[in-house]
């Protein structure tokens, strides 16, 4: 049986039964942002390789070679990626100089050069040792390279390797792809948005029941000093790490308050702290939804919310508005599941790669959440890769409608590798589809209601517009059986004369969105995509 039949023989069954497949392959293949995967396999990570080590650089340009030709979309020449990241060395000594000389690469430096035989295979382990014997004799040429740190010298060789690769792949040394962590899977940490100061840190806002909450931290409040620290000592970007530290552990604060009328003394005792991507609040009669990333809290807050909403406005909620705008992704499995809460039946994203494994189908499991309430979904040019999959799902269900512009665009999956140096690689393993078939890559979602189409500072002439159909966006966003699906013929640039792109217009989205809501009538008619026949609708009070 072929991997394409294996996958389509999945379609039938239970998402977390795919999902928990998914990862085990994954791991399987020794893996650990857009969209992401992420996986976690047991390699020999260490602290070791801050200092420059010809064995170890082996090691991690073999893991780094391997991983790519295993996972990356496209077949790519291994020799291209090598040389590709060895020609980068000039930046760190101008003086040096890379070149491909029929089976050699010569290393050459003021008057000096070394010849390296190429390696006559595809062997990762070989391209690895190359690099590493290249880099060493860079090493005993220039001063520069010599005394370049480690992460330096990863950075640098790294960035001509993935520079070979589509743009949404991209390596990150250890400190950055730490701090990646931690947005993905959370931190140590006590709960708060910090801004520093030049007199101190202050607090911008504070999740609710975390441990900064606990300890009566608000919003506006100064902290001065971090374990007896001065916080005016405390380098710019360096507020976030000092309150960050390892889980179960205090960090003793002094804090002047937003009145400015005390200052205390606290501990703060970290927990695990993953950062917040969903916000509510209720516009009227109708629950407003901000979804920003997706991590793996996502959709449990969003659930949450949900449940919120409900018990606020009870009888009298209208809806829901989901704001996906500058929304850039985060985590597939909290794409799906966001789609997945609004939905009860169907399909929601499938995703295809070089890789047999990356050929999947994720269906909704039955329930919805909103129990069905009209669903306004917010999209603009910066609402990519998960936050596309959601808008797609919901357009193509007809569950949900899309109001904005059209979307970024970006349809590939990435997968992030964890290196040997604490390092990762992040790689584009698969290309996902909109239930109804179409790519989303280079495309983008086209909004049912387009708000890009017309002057967007007056809600009065944009409901005007809506009311005679004129923000349609001339095409069909949605297969139906009378007109049939043609958004899968569109290229981006039918896409963007349908609807162009443009940034977020918050005021004036949302109110129309809101107003849509109140209007049962102009809602169903723009779901169809049809003019809204309303008498005198233009002059009818709206409730605030």
């Amino acid at each position: 049986m072929t991997a394409a039949a294996r996958a389509h023989r999945t379609a039938g069954t239970r998402n977390e039964k795919r999902r928990a497949m998914w990862t085990r392959s994954l791991r399987a293949l020794g893996i650990c942002l857009g969209i992401v995967v992420v996986a976690c396999a047991g390699r020999d990570l260490g602290p070791a390789y801050a200092s420059y080590n010809q064995q170890r650089a082996e090691r991690l340009f073999a893991v780094g070679y391997q991983d790519i030709a295993d996972i990356y979309i496209e077949d790519v020449a291994l020799a291209e990626l090598a040389l590709g990241g060895l020609k980068r060395l000039p930046a760190i000594d101008r003086g040096l100089r890379v070149q491909r000389k029929n089976a050699s690469v010569v290393l050459s430096y003021k008057g000096q050069s070394r010849s390296f035989p190429l390696p006559t295979r595809a062997d990762p382990d070989a391209w690895a040792d190359l690099t590493a014997d290249v880099i060493d004799r860079a090493r005993t040429y220039s001063k520069a390279v010599e005394t370049t740190p480690a992460s330096g010298i990863y950075e640098t060789v790294f960035s001509g390797i993935v520079a070979h690769l589509d743009r949404y792949s991209r390596y990150a040394g250890a400190e950055q792809a730490a701090d990646n962590r931690a947005h993905r899977d959370g931190f140590g940490g006590i709960g708060v948005h910090i801004r520093v100061r030049p007199e101190g840190i202050e607090v911008m806002s504070v999740i609710d029941g975390s441990p900064a909450a606990d300890a009566g931290l608000r919003r506006g409040d100064l902290i001065t000093a971090v374990n007896g620290r001065p916080a005016t000592d405390i380098p710019r970007d360096g507020g976030a790490e000092v309150l960050r530290g390892p889980v179960d552990t205090d960090v003793h604060l002094t804090v002047k308050q937003a009145d400015g009328q005390e200052t205390r003394q606290i501990a703060v005792h970290r927990t695990h702290i993953v950062p917040r991507t969903v916000t509510y609040e209720a516009r009227g009669n109708a629950a407003y939804l901000r979804v920003s990333g997706f991590n793996q809290r996502t959709a449990r807050t969003l659930r949450e919310s949900i449940t919120r909403a409900k018990a606020d406005l009870g009888d009298r909620l209208a809806g829901y508005v989901l704001d996906l705008r500058d929304n850039p992704g985060g985590l597939l499995d909290q794409a799906v599941t966001v789609a997945d809460i609004f939905l009860a039946r169907g399909q929601v994203v499938s995703t295809h790669g070089r890789h047999p494994d990356s050929h999947q189908y994720f269906d909704a499991e039955a329930g919805d959440a909103a129990e069905s309430a009209p669903l306004i979904v917010l999209i603009n040019a910066d609402s990519a890769s998960a936050s596309e999959i959601v808008a797609a799902a919901l357009q193509d269900s007809g569950r949900g409608l899309v109001l904005g512009s059209t979307s970024y665009g970006k349809g590939t999956v990435q997968t992030v590798l964890r290196l040997p140096n604490e390092g990762e690689l992040t790689l584009t393993w698969a290309r996902f589809m909109a239930p109804s078939g179409y790519a989303l890559s280079k495309h983008g979602v086209v909004p049912n209601v387009c708000t890009s189409l017309r002057e967007r500072d007056d809600i009065g002439a944009l409901l005007r517009d809506l009311r005679r159909g004129a923000l349609a966006p001339g095409v069909q966003t949605r297969p139906t059986a009378a007109a049939g699906y043609t958004k899968a013929d569109l290229g981006r640039q039918e896409a963007l004369a349908a609807c162009p792109a443009a940034g977020a217009d918050p005021a004036t989205d949302i109110e129309l969105a809101r107003r849509l809501l109140q209007d049962p009538k102009l809602y169903r008619a723009a779901m169809a995509g049809k003019p809204a026949r309303v008498a005198k609708a233009d002059a009818t009070p709206v409730q605030p």
